[in-house]
């Protein structure tokens, strides 16, 4: 725990260091129904211009299949909501297809994930309604520390870059790129912390955001398998 603290400390002062601040949280489910059919919950906050002020929020989930070993496909669906000013500006509903693909070197595990969305928006102030569709590769890993897997009683690290692309111009959307930790600590509870950047490419302006990023992760799995968990990383 004295390790845990400290690496807390020093996450939370790099990330202070940045000139603006803002708040990533995440809670997730994973319901583990057979070891190639899993149910995923996931709801978000984020307090994009002001850490102290939530002004996003995201709930959504759905249903992977592992077809064969280390090889998913995952469907899913959520709903999504922008605050300006205190007042809820955009409302979105999305679906998605994403496979990802999981291999192992040494003990560092590796995730490809491709995802393809289809996006719909409904502006609050004006009434507008429009459509958007986007793509998403991100390459993340995670190494335990005190195992050679994820298992109840591990520390681990984690990271991952990904990359977000559409039809409209710019085309190249948006990266996001983050570091950081976590403990399993049994079998259906594990907690991650980090710092993540993310920059946002428009027609009228480039935004950077710096994220204090903090995970409850919650499995549920009645089998007798041995277990190597898969940390839900930030989506």
């Amino acid at each position: 725990m004295k390790k845990l603290a400290f690496l807390l400390v020093l996450s939370g002062s790099l990330v202070f260091g940045q000139d603006h601040l803002s708040g990533f949280n995440m809670m997730s489910l994973t319901y583990k129904i057979s070891p190639k059919l899993m149910l995923y919950g996931e709801g978000q906050i984020r307090a994009r211009k002001d850490y102290t002020v939530i002004d996003y929020y995201e709930t959504k989930g759905g249903v992977g299949y592992n077809y064969i070993k280390n090889h998913q496909i995952f469907v899913g669906a959520g709903r999504y909501g922008t605050y300006e000013e205190r007042k809820i500006s955009q409302e979105e509903f999305r679906i998605w297809l994403q496979y990802t693909f999981s291999h192992k070197i040494g003990d560092l595990k590796l995730d490809h994930r491709g995802r393809a969305e289809k996006r719909f928006f409904y502006a609050s102030q004006t009434g507008t309604n429009t459509e958007a569709v986007r793509y998403r590769y991100r390459l993340s890993g995670t190494l335990p520390i005190n195992n050679s897997k994820v298992q109840e009683g591990t520390f681990f690290l984690n990271a991952f870059e990904e990359l977000f692309f559409g039809a409209v111009e710019p085309n190249f959307k948006r990266n996001r790129s983050f570091a950081g930790f976590g403990y399993q600590f049994n079998n259906s509870l594990s907690a991650t912390t980090g710092y993540m950047f993310q920059r946002e490419f428009t027609q009228k302006r480039n935004e950077n955001y710096h994220f204090l990023y903090f995970a409850l992760n919650f499995t549920i799995d009645p089998s007798d398998d041995e277990r190597d968990f898969s940390i839900p990383m930030v989506d």
